[in-house]
């Protein structure tokens, strides 16, 4: 169904939806110029390399990040036409593909940890129990959301909008608190994967040290530098959208309710779509650099956190 009105108190709302599509466009800006600084490397480290299953999640997570941006804008751009149909359609792709993608980056952060901790089996329960808990827990309560939510077009004095809603006007909206629940259950699987990754990468600066390894100590810092954005990424958002438990606050027209909506936008789509597949490049591009400097041809010491391990240069991480 469609909506047309002229009322004047809708003029918060219009400016509120075209605030937040500048985000968008900038979120969208921030992928393909990152896909097109990247792109030497991905050909290089991605696509000329063995196959595997990271590869895949590479792939996947780079390449959905392009029409998941699309969608985006569209949806959030006053000035562009979308039914009904398509509003809620979109709005099914992009929440599923939040969960999808969250699941691939969980899928790499277990691999890169199961490699950090040298394969202890120990360390693979832990990390597979909590991800599918946490995982499944959060496709159940997105379901649950999507199945309660219907979507319209709204034509506010020449502009466009979706706007979203439970299914009657007589039920309270119950999705801003399920968004809440579901980044408390992230936040229950990025916090203990941090603290691992911290633990493990403290312990080996500290033998590395004590050794004089400063080569892999070098590849420690690259793949720190790496994980620490990615998780301050997280952290951004997560605290971004902790406040739709108060949605009085989130759901206002102040300038600081407009900034942190824009801003948690834009953070989200960096961290799945940017950092998310800068993950793999840092450990792969390291990778790269110790072959060239080696003189060894065909293989060498193991830079994915596996001490006295010698694999092949074109390992799955």
């Amino acid at each position: 169904m469609t909506v047309v009105s002229n009322d004047p108190s809708w003029w918060p709302t219009i400016s509120f939806n075209i605030v937040v599509s500048y985000w968008m466009v900038a979120a969208g800006v921030i992928v393909m110029y990152d896909w097109v600084l990247t792109l030497g490397q991905e050909i290089e480290l991605i696509w000329r390399q063995r196959w595997s299953l990271i590869t895949v999640l590479y792939l996947a997570i780079r390449y959905v990040g392009i029409p998941y941006s699309v969608m985006s804008i569209l949806i959030n751009t006053p000035f562009v036409s979308v039914k009904s149909a398509g509003c809620i359609n979109m709005f099914y792709a992009l929440n599923g593909t939040n969960v999808i993608v969250t699941a691939m980056l969980g899928v790499i952060m277990i691999v890169r940890l199961y490699a950090m901790y040298q394969r202890s089996r120990m360390i693979l329960v832990f990390l597979v129990v909590v991800f599918l808990a946490v995982n499944i827990a959060c496709g159940v309560i997105t379901i649950i959301g999507l199945m309660d939510t219907v979507g319209e077009e709204m034509i506010l004095y020449g502009t466009y909008m979706c706007a979203y809603g439970p299914r009657t006007s007589s039920e309270e909206d119950i999705v801003p608190l399920l968004t809440s629940i579901i980044w408390v259950l992230n936040t229950v699987w990025e916090v203990p994967a941090l603290c691992l990754a911290v633990w493990i990468a403290v312990k080996h600066f500290r033998d590395l040290r004590r050794l004089g390894q400063s080569t892999i100590e070098d590849c420690f810092r690259a793949l720190i530098k790496s994980h620490v954005l990615y998780f301050a990424s997280f952290a951004g958002v997560s605290c971004v959208q902790l406040a739709y438990v108060f949605p009085a606050f989130f759901h206002s027209q102040s300038t600081g309710s407009l900034t942190l909506s824009g801003a948690c936008e834009v953070l989200l789509v960096v961290q799945m779509f940017v950092l998310g597949p800068h993950l793999i490049l840092s450990v792969r591009e390291f990778n790269a650099k110790l072959v060239t400097d080696s003189d060894e041809e065909t293989t060498m010491a193991s830079i994915v956190f596996q001490e006295n391990v010698r694999v092949p240069t074109s390992s799955t991480v």
